[in-house]
């Protein structure tokens, strides 16, 4: 166990992994000491599957997140594994799976986003073999949430907009000066009996 430092490279996430992976074989083979012969078994599957910096890289992020989208476990599950024999850095995966408890689960199940992040900070802590269980954890979790990509679709048409010049005034009982005489005073909310104003906010009062 070891913390994951800002200058930790791929190579040593794979030598880590493949390292597992050996004495993964030699436990099942009753055998009490690593050797070439081990290393000679583990080191074609390891190496074949991914390759951390070449395409593979982004088809396999592209296949693992899709699959949880998709509410498929089982295959985000099978992708976590490949990219985590092959040696891809855990914290890669663990952001990619915070921005899409955001983007594609979002207000379906606001906690989502909150495990994401715990998991993103565990794994950042306790570094392989042992991240593999936050992780999976949490793509567990994510696969099988309800999803709703809302929030993500507010914010890209907001923001496309404000691109495109859309920046009405902002009405007087909204604005930090004190209200003019004869202007419509700001009304809170929380001096009403039902708790609710009415009273047009922002866009809707263009």
């Amino acid at each position: 166990t070891r913390d994951w430092s800002s200058d930790v490279c791929s190579s040593d996430l794979k030598a880590l992994t493949i390292l597992e992976s050996m004495a993964v074989s030699a436990d099942a083979s009753d055998m009490e000491v690593l050797n070439e012969q081990i290393l000679d078994q583990v080191m074609p599957v390891a190496m074949a599957r991914y390759d951390s910096t070449g395409d593979q890289h982004y088809d396999v992020i592209s296949a693992f997140i899709k699959s949880i989208r998709g509410s498929d476990p089982d295959a985000a599950i099978h992708y976590l594994a490949r990219m985590l024999v092959g040696g891809e850095d855990p914290r890669f995966i663990a952001r990619r799976l915070t921005i899409l408890a955001s983007e594609d689960i979002g207000l379906a199940d606001p906690n989502a986003i909150t495990l994401a992040n715990s998991v993103m900070e565990v794994v950042s802590k306790i570094g392989m073999p042992e991240g593999r269980i936050p992780l999976a954890q949490a793509t567990i979790y994510l696969a099988l949430a309800p999803k709703s990509n809302s929030a993500y679709l507010a914010i890209n048409a907001a923001v496309t907009d404000v691109e495109a010049g859309f920046s009405p005034q902002i009405p007087l009982y909204l604005r930090s000066q004190p209200i003019e005489a004869g202007s419509e005073g700001y009304i809170y909310p929380h001096d009403l009996d039902s708790g609710f104003s009415t009273q047009q906010i922002g866009r809707a009062h263009v």
